[in-house]
């Protein structure tokens, strides 16, 4: 092999034991490039994955390989973007989520000035507003788990992985929240992860970024009406009686602002309803997902070297899929409720990942037809209020706050009620209640099912030990904004953009992410 040679992209496999040893990375690139240890000058991580499908559990990485000489210094990924001159065209971005975010910091790149409106509160003050909802069961309906900067997940986790490969950029998304404060190991980690308690420094930089090469961002700017005139839009007013003029607007406001589906709906702006997902939050012992992902004995802890164990399920049943939904390994539930008449619950996790206890979303897909019932008061909005009777009905069934029912799992199964339950991460608290009541009928036979088969493919699944939790029901939208594929704009509204999930077109944060940066270009071109 030529001394020119020497910068390669290695793939090799080592037991997890080893996986950590310098020596050991190196014998095994050396003898799959067929070379001497000592050529091999310099290893660069590129990629890890941990491959636990066996019981002897091995680490896949895949690394760049000085081959006899060091490789070139790593780029210094930092926030760069043009200052914008007062004569840029302006673009009104609604939503301070990964997708308002990403469509300003874009539409600076293309020179143009964002205007973000949210109407939440910036990520620092926002944090002071859980409380009263931990503590107090009292939810503040514009700043919470879903609403304010950087969205619901500023503080509901902050995964990065994503199916969305083909949508876009990927790795320009992950750079740049690396460049905004986020450990670089998400540009490495097969399931990359920011983590609840970093992640709000990210996003308060990034907007940061957006004000200093010359956007605009304006917290408790609440949008209450679209300035449209012959066809198309030209701005939006706020609550507090400010108006914003442009004739671009970016519509990114996230699955949970249900007054903007009705702003729309009242402006005889076309929706489409969509197909969601509604259950429960279900919840175990991290120590059992361990012993049943990695093949550890209950009565030994997981290896250092191990992150805690994650899962993921899914069949169809009936025509319906029924699936696990935003895993949180070492994680917490959490109260997502928008509004003090009902309760939500949704999941998250800490950098450390660290809590004892393992939740997931567990899911019945619900598709248009099945909130038909609900279609004759409410239209196009029928699947919110399908979301919205769970809610209520739970808040009920939970007593009062944001207490929440729960069931054990074996108890759901049995169909009846449970006398006790197992210790929870959720910290307003569980009240015992029948689930299997609660839920519609179709929903309760599908999870049921499903359950029993996910118990057959992991044996221990199934256990007294385990808490079901209600409602997981903003898993994304009932609701679609449509927009024209090459133009992105709304087909009846000129200048409207809508975009991520709130219009449908996302379903995490990469993803919405990506769509925002999308929008960006579509709406920057002239």
């Amino acid at each position: 092999m030529s001394d020119d040679a020497h910068a390669l992209l290695i793939d090799i496999v080592l037991p997890l034991e080893q996986s950590e040893d310098a020596d050991a990375r190196v014998q095994a690139v050396a003898q799959k490039l067929e070379v001497p240890a000592a050529d091999i000058r310099e290893l660069r991580l590129r990629k890890h994955s941990i491959d636990a499908r066996q019981r002897q559990i091995k680490v896949r990485m895949r690394f760049e390989v000085g081959l006899r000489r060091m490789l070139p210094a790593e780029p210094d990924l930092k926030p760069e973007y043009p200052e914008l001159p007062a004569s840029a065209p302006t673009v009104i971005i609604v939503g301070c989520g990964p997708a308002g975010m990403f469509a300003a910091l874009r539409a600076i790149e293309l020179g143009h000035r964002p205007v973000l409106l949210e109407r939440g509160k910036d990520a620092s003050a926002r944090r002071f507003d859980l409380g009263p909802i931990l503590k107090e069961g009292r939810v503040i309906e514009d700043s919470n788990y879903c609403f304010g900067e950087g969205g619901a997940g500023t503080f509901s986790d902050g995964k990065l992985y994503t199916r969305a490969t083909k949508r876009g950029p990927v790795r320009k998304v992950y750079e740049t929240f690396v460049a905004h404060g986020a450990p670089d190991r998400i540009l490495i980690d097969a399931h990359p992860h920011i983590g609840s308690n970093l992640l709000p420094k990210v996003v308060m930089a990034m907007r940061e970024s957006i004000r200093a090469a010359g956007g605009e961002v304006h917290f408790g700017a609440k949008v209450n009406h679209f300035i449209l005139q012959d066809g198309r839009i030209e701005g939006v007013t706020t609550e507090d009686g400010r108006e914003f003029r442009s004739k671009r607007v970016i519509l990114a406001t996230g699955h949970s602002a249900r007054d903007i589906y009705r702003l729309l709906q009242e402006s005889g702006i076309l929706l489409e309803q969509k197909p969601f997902a509604v259950g429960v939050r279900i919840e175990h012992p991290q120590a059992l997902i361990d012993s049943l992902q990695y093949h550890i004995p209950k009565d030994k802890e997981r290896p250092r070297l191990l992150p805690a164990a994650s899962y993921r399920l899914a069949t169809k049943i009936d025509n319906r899929g029924v699936h696990s939904f935003c895993m949180c390994p070492g994680g917490f539930i959490v109260p997502a409720a928008t509004e003090n008449d009902e309760v939500v619950v949704n999941g998250m996790s800490l950098a450390r990942r660290d809590s004892p206890f393992a939740n997931s979303g567990m899911v019945v897909t619900v598709e248009p037809e099945d909130t038909s019932g609900f279609a004759g008061t409410h239209g196009v909005l029928a699947g919110i209020a399908f979301q919205k009777s769970l809610e209520t009905a739970a808040k009920s069934a939970g007593g009062g706050g944001q207490v929440a029912p729960g069931q054990r799992v074996t108890d759901f199964l049995k169909g009846k009620a449970s006398q006790t339950l197992p210790a929870t991460s959720y910290f307003p608290g569980i009240q015992t209640a029948r689930i299997d009541e609660l839920l519609p009928a179709w929903i309760v036979e599908r999870l049921r099912k499903g359950l029993d088969l996910f118990g057959k493919q992991m044996r221990g699944y199934i256990t007294e030990d385990c808490n079901l939790i209600g409602f997981e029901t903003r898993t994304s939208s009932p609701v679609r904004i449509p927009r024209r594929d090459d133009s992105l704009q709304h087909p009846e509204v000129e200048g409207l953009y809508p975009c991520g999930e709130g219009a449908g077109y996302a379903g995490g944060i990469v993803s919405a992410a990506l769509d925002g940066m999308r929008c960006a270009d579509a709406a920057c071109q002239d």
